[in-house]
């Protein structure tokens, strides 16, 4: 037997290796799914959505954490989408290639990979207690921009540099400032990769948990909050409080809140791939 066939073998393997693994995970979320939509499904409806917690299963609802999940994507979008883009736009287009844009470079992309609880206690200790924001919507807001914003920024990064090199040669040769063509040409062709690293993003911050529950997030409001200084939940932690109750009516309350926790996820993950589709159609380089 020569080296060639030892090699096919080989990638025989690792091939059938990787489809039975596979295979495994989506079996494992199939069932998952099942159990979840079983259980959760006719819980769902009209009353479930709107009404106020409750300490009886059947009448709790996911009104408050819904509105309190609003304020806090809304306010994180505002506070994380500029600055990241802003951030992303500097390195890829101004920054000087040294070693100081190459350590800010390295320790972007690590701070990608740092577990999302450590931001939870960097908020706590910054924007909860230094600056003295408290428990608040803007508080987790914060703490959750710090969280996506090395998403937004590499996201940022890759779509300016796809744009080819050939379209601000084009504009420099038409007379345009370095600006005009960042601004004219570049971003409006690299727009689609940034919004789609930005819902990304935002559908990681969708789902965190530990960084809300570190930095004082309640597991009960039974009022909306109004403000960015109020108190609050968001769904991640009513589906937490709701599996740690013993009683079964709690854990289909906490199955439906998952379907509709996983169809935001799933709606807003189907917008970032229209987004992207769109303007790869328009922008053809």
């Amino acid at each position: 037997m020569n080296s060639s066939q030892i090699n096919k073998i080989k990638n025989l393997g690792f091939k059938s290796f990787a489809i039975v693994c596979t295979f495994l995970g989506l079996v494992v979320l199939a069932v998952l799914l099942y159990v979840v939509f079983s259980q959760g499904l006719s819980r769902i409806d009209w009353d479930f959505i709107t009404s106020l917690p409750s300490r009886r299963a059947s009448s709790a609802g996911i009104y408050t954490a819904l509105f309190g999940m609003v304020w806090i994507l809304v306010l994180t979008v505002i506070i994380a989408f500029p600055i990241g883009m802003a951030a992303g736009i500097y390195l890829q287009e101004y920054g000087k290639k040294n070693w100081f844009t190459n350590f800010i470079e390295v320790n972007i992309a690590n701070l990608a990979g740092v577990p999302s609880i450590i931001y939870g206690i960097l908020g706590l200790e910054l924007f909860g207690r230094v600056l003295g924001l408290g428990n608040s919507i803007l508080t987790g807001a914060l703490t959750l921009s710090l969280l996506i914003l090395p998403i937004i920024i590499v996201s940022t990064r890759e779509a300016i540099k796809a744009v080819p090199k050939s379209l601000r040669e084009a504009s420099y040769g038409l007379g345009a400032t370095k600006w005009q063509t960042i601004s004219n040409v570049v971003l409006p062709s690299a727009f689609g990769g940034i919004m789609t690293g930005l819902i990304l993003a935002i559908s990681r911050a969708i789902g965190e948990t530990a960084p809300l529950i570190v930095i004082g997030a309640l597991v009960y409001v039974p009022f909306v909050p109004e403000g960015p200084m109020d108190e609050f939940t968001v769904l991640t932690i009513q589906i937490f409080n709701w599996v740690t109750r013993p009683q079964a009516g709690f854990v289909t309350n906490a199955a439906a809140a998952i379907i509709i926790l996983l169809m935001f996820t799933f709606m807003m993950n189907g917008i970032a791939v229209l987004i992207r589709s769109r303007y790869n159609k328009k922008t053809k380089f």
